[in-house]
């Protein structure tokens, strides 16, 4: 059993959490500049939401006693560059399970918004311009999705009743699904050239840092669509806008590199893009979920129990 003396770091007031064990010390930390308490003392810490590396990783340090990390987005790229400052045998853990619905429903309104020419159509009602004709549907269209993990599942889930040509999947590791087979990353340049829409949802590690360069995009046909509720840099900032300012690309960015975008930078008017401001996760379905993930992730952990989501482990 846990020791009672243990503190566990949450972003939200304990009293706020239903279904929390007894026999731990909760304490709200949701990135202050001051601590709750010693983090000598935190066996649990839940990273704050969304608040950048340099809160994520300020505490680790002095973490001694730490056991758990868990984090709050599915993401883990905020939390590794401190994993090195850790003891040896702390599990790191995502978010699993929480954020698959938000982002695969974003993921399909980019599409949507994207090929349906909605930024135009707004832009038109803001001029009183009624700006009618044809467009790209979804129907029809061949999808690859990229990063083949729980939110690419979810989003093919939502793809499935749009009738699209066929959907190709590729993550690090080749399996079969219940829907078809996943293929690997060695595999894109044959499925590139056939792909109209290519959607990211990969997580971001030096594998696929940089993946969607200037060979990738090539590759791609021309007027397809690049979708990115990934990270940032899993694309070439620079080797993108070049696409675009040609025209024979599209783009629909939650995400981008440098992020937040600056003001003046040059993707925020170039041709044919879309960019939301990394929202993928951020709806009225993140904090139940998120309360409902951490739990049953303490009940675990109160009770002696493997943790779930267990991303990777400090040795």
């Amino acid at each position: 059993m846990t020791a009672t003396t243990d503190d566990v770091w949450l972003p939200f007031p304990a009293e706020e959490i239903d279904g929390l064990p007894e026999g731990l010390n909760y304490l709200f930390w949701d990135g202050e500049p001051d601590y709750p308490g010693d983090p000598a003392d935190c066996a649990y810490y839940v990273v704050p939401y969304m608040k950048g590396p340099e809160v994520a990783v300020r505490p680790l340090a002095s973490m001694s006693a730490v056991r758990v990390v868990q984090t709050l987005s599915a993401g883990i790229d905020h939390v590794e560059p401190g994993l090195g400052l850790l003891p040896a045998g702390v599990r790191l853990c995502n978010a699993k399970g929480v954020h698959e619905a938000s982002t695969a429903e974003l993921t399909l309104a980019l599409i949507l918004g994207s090929l349906r020419g909605l930024p135009g159509f707004v832009h038109g009602q803001d001029n009183e311009e009624w700006r009618s004709g044809f467009y790209p549907a979804l129907a029809d269209k061949s999808v690859l999705i990229v990063g083949y993990g729980s939110i690419g599942s979810a989003i093919e889930d939502r793809l499935a009743p749009f009738e699209c040509a066929r959907v190709a999947r590729v993550a690090r590791s080749a399996r079969t699904t219940a829907r078809g087979p996943v293929q690997t990353l060695d595999d894109l340049p044959a499925l590139l050239p056939e792909a109209d829409v290519v959607i990211l949802s990969t997580p971001l590690n030096p594998s696929t840092q940089g993946l969607v360069g200037a060979d990738f995009l090539a590759a791609m046909p021309d007027g397809a669509l690049l979708v990115n509720v990934a990270r940032g840099p899993v694309v070439d900032t620079k080797a993108l806008l070049s696409e675009l300012e040609s025209g024979r690309l599209r783009a629909a960015l939650d995400v981008t590199d440098p992020e937040p975008l600056p003001e003046g930078h040059p993707l925020w008017h170039a041709p044919n893009v879309l960019i939301t401001p990394h929202v993928g996760g951020s709806t009225s379905a993140f904090e139940p979920r998120a309360k409902r993930l951490l739990a049953a992730q303490l009940t675990r952990f109160a009770a002696g129990e493997p943790v779930r989501n267990v991303v990777t482990t400090t040795g």
